[in-house]
């Protein structure tokens, strides 16, 4: 597993600066090892592989606090939950000298996951083509993101989106199992009958939904419930 740690985003001449100041160098230091530590164990909990990188924001100079003993400095997270995104490291000197000191940090997390490669219009069924295993840093995203691509096996698209889209849970649906006009076996069901008929859907659905159906023999309308392809079932 690969990590990097560093000064986010600082002039070289600004980077040099605080290393030439014990206090900051403490700072940065115990805040980039626990959050390396709270990233590994992240990662342990979660059973996935990832490379991670940790950057410090940028921390006043004109900090005067005298130095904390080693012993004595600890460090927590104050937020968020988990070690990922823009996070807050409190840093506690607890001895004889005490003080309290809140550290920004940045912390991406760099994983595969599901990119489309083309632009795909609305309602379009998402086919293996169509996608690609990226590496992305999921800490700018969220849980808006998926990793399998079993996850989108018959799902279809509720927006446009552009190639090089990460696609996320919300993006899709259940692509509809029967269309409008479509042939159906109607079943209804209780403990003592079960009955089976031919249909026509009168309109589309997914499963689970409820769609109108019609009752080929009798030319009754019905409301029945989408049980798979070319299956509906009506309460009886």
């Amino acid at each position: 597993m690969r990590f990097i740690t560093g000064c986010a985003a600082l002039p070289i001449f600004f980077c040099a600066g605080l290393s030439a100041n014990p206090l900051i160098d403490q700072l940065i230091g115990a805040t980039t090892t626990f959050l390396e530590q709270e990233v590994e164990a992240h990662l342990d909990r979660s059973a996935r592989e990832a490379r991670y990188d940790v950057q410090v924001n940028r921390l006043d100079p004109r900090l005067r606090l005298p130095l904390c003993p080693e012993n004595a400095l600890s460090a927590s997270l104050e937020s968020p939950a988990e070690p990922v995104g823009r996070v807050t490291v409190r840093l506690s000197c607890e001895s004889e000298v005490r003080w309290r000191l809140f550290v920004p940090a940045q912390v991406s997390l760099f994983q595969e996951v599901l990119v489309v490669t083309r632009p795909l219009g609305r309602h379009s069924l998402i086919k293996p083509t169509d996608l690609a295993m990226l590496e992305r840093d999921v800490g700018l995203l969220g849980n808006a993101y998926l990793t399998d691509p079993q996850q989108v096996a018959g799902m279809r698209l509720r927006r446009q989106i552009n190639a090089d889209t990460v696609l996320s849970p919300q993006m899709l649906e259940q692509d509809e199992v029967i269309k409008r006009g479509d042939k159906v076996v109607i079943s209804a069901a209780n403990t003592q009958v079960s009955v089976r008929m031919s249909g026509e859907a009168m309109e589309s659905g997914n499963t689970g939904s409820q769609i109108s159906v019609r009752n080929i023999r009798s030319g009754r309308v019905v409301k029945a419930r989408v049980m798979g392809p070319g299956q509906v079932e009506v309460a009886m």
